[in-house]
Formats: C-alpha cells, structure tokens, sequence
C-alpha cells in the first residue's frame, strides 16, 4: 500500500512541476503578446500618420501621364 501511495505522490509532484512550467510558459508568451501589441499599435498610428488626408482610394487618384 505505500508503494501506491509513494508512485502517486511522485505522479502528483512531477505533474505540479509540469503545470508549473506551463504557467511560466503562458506567462512568457503572454508579455510577448502584450509587446507584440504596442507594437502593432505603434506601427498603425505611424502607417496613418503617413497617409494623405485626401482620398486614399486608387480609382480616385488621377494619373502620373495627366
């Protein structure tokens, strides 16, 4: 009976430190998420800092040879 019960104990510890490290884990992707989306965030404001405040539709731009 204390074998079972020693096997399900280290069962049990192994699979803390398994969730442990999954915690860690989404923890770490989680701020790369986070930067990531600044990021983006920044890299939006400065792509429509750069757009023309006229039309920014093709068909409405009169062309080069006019």
């Amino acid at each position: 009976m204390q074998e079972r019960i020693d096997n399900i104990e280290t069962k049990l510890m192994a699979a803390e430190d398994q969730i442990d490290e999954l915690n860690r884990t989404v923890w770490r992707q989680q701020q790369e998420i986070d930067q990531l989306r600044k990021q983006l965030t920044l890299l939006a404001q400065q792509v429509k800092a750069l757009q023309p405040v006229g039309s920014t539709r093709p068909e409405d731009e009169i062309p080069p040879h006019w």
